[in-house]
């Protein structure tokens, strides 16, 4: 299977958000190439948020070009089998920990979120994963910093999109 299939198949199966999913289904009928970053009226994208293992703290990554704290995450490549495997090898590439293990249940949530020219928008596709016990990060070339937050510390650095997430992967916990 295709990882365009994948994500229309996922997508299908996605319950909640009914009209943004239905825009991530229909922008992918118009364009075929809507998994890849060359596609100029935006393009699928997977992320994933890090939770330790004790369900206390998200690990969170100052993006190097945005300058915000985010979950990790970015584009789908060629060898990505699944969305879900492109939100896993994400998360594996900007943490830096092996072993990390996707929360069952599928996508968390999804966000849509506009971007700089050439292209327009990031339909990302949003999973949490749990990292393995005595998880050690390591800052990638993508990133200024990575740091554990609580729970109750997410609002006063992250913008309003990793806030929802986190509800959300709180919700599946």
């Amino acid at each position: 299977m295709s990882l365009y299939d994948d994500a229309v198949l996922v997508l299908k199966g996605y319950e909640g958000q009914e009209e943004l999913r239905q825009a991530y289904l229909d922008h992918l009928a118009a364009h075929p190439d809507g998994m890849w970053k060359s596609c100029g009226a935006g393009h699928l994208t997977a992320s994933a948020l890090v939770i330790d293992p004790s369900r206390e703290r998200v690990l969170l990554t100052l993006h190097r070009k945005l300058r915000m704290w985010l979950q990790m995450g970015g584009h789908c490549e060629p060898g990505d089998a699944s969305l879900e495997a492109a939100a896993l090898r994400e998360a594996t590439e900007e943490s830096g920990i092996a072993g990390l293990a996707l929360l069952p249940g599928g996508p968390v949530r999804l966000d849509r979120h506009p971007i700089p020219a050439p292209c327009h928008w990031h339909l990302d596709v949003q999973y949490a994963v749990l990292a393995p016990p005595g998880a050690v990060q390591e800052i990638s070339d993508e990133s200024l910093d990575l740091r554990w937050f609580g729970y109750h510390e997410v609002a006063d650095v992250a913008d309003e999109s990793v806030v929802r997430l986190l509800e959300g992967t709180r919700a599946r916990l």
